[in-house]
């Protein structure tokens, strides 16, 4: 299970002009802000689309080839992965592949031949033979969960099974690998007959995915303002996760909207700000670069001496708060926090205890490095997809 204490998590889906935010509370605060355009063209890529597509050209010096997806759609291919892959792969091969990475400014899309089936507890991983199971959960839950799979381990895939699956049914799980496997085949199969730049598969709606993505435990509710969304939710429910088909609501107050009651236009306003200020005076300063992101704790209006354990205090309320504010603005990357220097080597290792308890609660993949000569503690965050500024660009 999660460390910490169970959240009562409610999902609310709003419609923004042509964007659609998903907003997850966690006791009525804030935790996540997701907001992206709803996709009509579906020539549009998206992060899970799988393609038939042809390899354009092998660059040996970067270790990568570039794959066309369609005509004038180049995607960077890592050979990382297959060490053989380099000598084996020709101009004008076809292979299945899924995007991985969107476009992002001078970079074009990543794709990969390890395709990937998510599911509420599971993820089907292809080319990888072995069983995964994260590492939020319990070293004893781990094992009897590693046993439940173990049937399922094949030559050709393997599954991740996911943080929701800590209280999962061992037939939830077992009906939710056979439903994976099966979508994995028929896939591969239709692939096998389809023409090169063929679509094979197109990812779910990104607010479709938040649903399945979300940690599960606590979920109460799942609240759609716009009823075309909430059509697409409950069939998405019906076909994929049924035991939550009783948390969805259609929201019909006309006299308030619910993007109104829930102040949506504020959190996304207050979510991309650059200054976040602390209960105690103090504030954070996150600054967005092309490399990395920084975060700045500056004590700003804090009152008290700057005592050690006042300093402490201070960066430990920095600690939290700069933990939330990466998860709810996607950061992603490097990122590098400039806390208010500790001369108490036994306080830093409190403070970077304390933040990485704070880190452990992202459903995301974040890990807490090190730390320099300079003190300054550095993040990683794994990129699933944009950060919430760009997303609003």
């Amino acid at each position: 299970m999660i460390k910490g204490k169970i959240m009562n998590r409610k999902l609310v889906i709003t419609r923004n002009n042509t964007h659609v935010v998903s907003a997850l509370f966690e006791n009525d605060d804030i935790a996540e802000l997701h907001c992206e355009k709803r996709l009509q063209d579906q020539s549009i890529l998206t992060i899970g689309d799988i393609y038939v597509g042809k390899v354009k050209k092998v660059v040996p010096n970067i270790n990568a080839a570039f794959v066309e997806i369609s005509s004038g759609t180049e995607c960077y291919y890592s050979l990382e992965p297959d060490k053989n892959a380099e000598k084996q792969l020709q101009p004008g091969d076809e292979l299945l592949v899924q995007i991985k990475k969107e476009a992002a400014k001078e970079k074009v899309p990543t794709v990969s031949g390890n395709l990937n089936f998510p599911g509420k507890y599971l993820v089907l991983t292809s080319g990888i033979s072995k069983i995964g199971v994260s590492a939020k959960i319990k070293k004893e839950r781990r094992r009897e969960l590693l046993a439940v799979m173990a049937q399922f381990q094949a030559e050709d895939y393997g599954f991740v099974v996911r943080t929701n699956a800590a209280s999962a049914e061992t037939k939830e799980l077992h009906r939710e690998a056979q439903r994976l496997i099966k979508q994995y085949r028929r896939i591969t199969d239709i692939a096998d007959k389809r023409t090169c730049y063929s679509c094979i598969y197109k990812a779910p709606q990104p607010y479709i995915s938040d649903i399945r993505n979300i940690y599960q435990e606590g979920l109460t509710d799942i609240v759609v303002e716009d009823p075309d969304i909430y059509q697409q939710v409950r069939q998405f429910l019906a076909d994929y996760q049924p035991e939550d088909l009783d948390k969805l609501r259609l929201y019909e107050d006309a006299t308030l909207p619910l993007h109104k009651l829930y102040a949506i236009e504020s959190l996304l306003e207050a979510a991309t700000r650059e200054k976040v200020w602390l209960q105690s005076g103090a504030c954070l300063i996150i600054q967005p670069t092309e490399a990395l992101t920084v975060i700045d704790v500056n004590s700003g209006k804090a009152n008290g001496k700057k005592s050690c354990n006042n300093i402490l205090n201070l960066n430990l309320e920095a600690a939290k708060e700069a933990a939330k504010q990466i998860r709810l603005r996607n950061l992603s990357g490097i990122i590098l926090i400039d806390f208010i220097n500790l001369d108490n080597p036994e306080q830093m290792l409190e403070l970077l205890a304390a933040f990485r308890n704070y880190l452990n609660r992202d459903p995301i993949q974040t890990a807490l490095i090190d730390v320099t000569k300079l003190q300054l503690v550095e993040v990683t965050r794994q990129k699933i997809r944009r950060p919430l500024a760009e997303s609003l660009r």
